[in-house]
């Protein structure tokens, strides 16, 4: 996932994508603590993914905030 797609979504798709996110990164770290998990370089890359849309979540809240 690039930032540049990212900032072509509206907030509502990113919201969306974001709470996604969260659930598999929940799922993950169950799988985690149960030894279940098999790639575990996804944990880092949801993380990571998370970050990202935060980001663009906070770029985007202040542009608006500053028209």
């Amino acid at each position: 996932m690039n930032a540049s797609e990212l900032t072509s979504k509206t907030p509502d798709q990113l919201r969306d994508q974001l709470v996604a996110l969260k659930k598999e990164a929940f799922n993950l770290r169950f799988q985690q603590a149960t030894g279940q998990l098999e790639n575990t370089a996804r944990v880092r890359a949801v993380r990571r993914d998370v970050a990202r849309i935060k980001t663009v979540l906070n770029q985007k809240a202040a542009e608006a905030a500053a028209n």
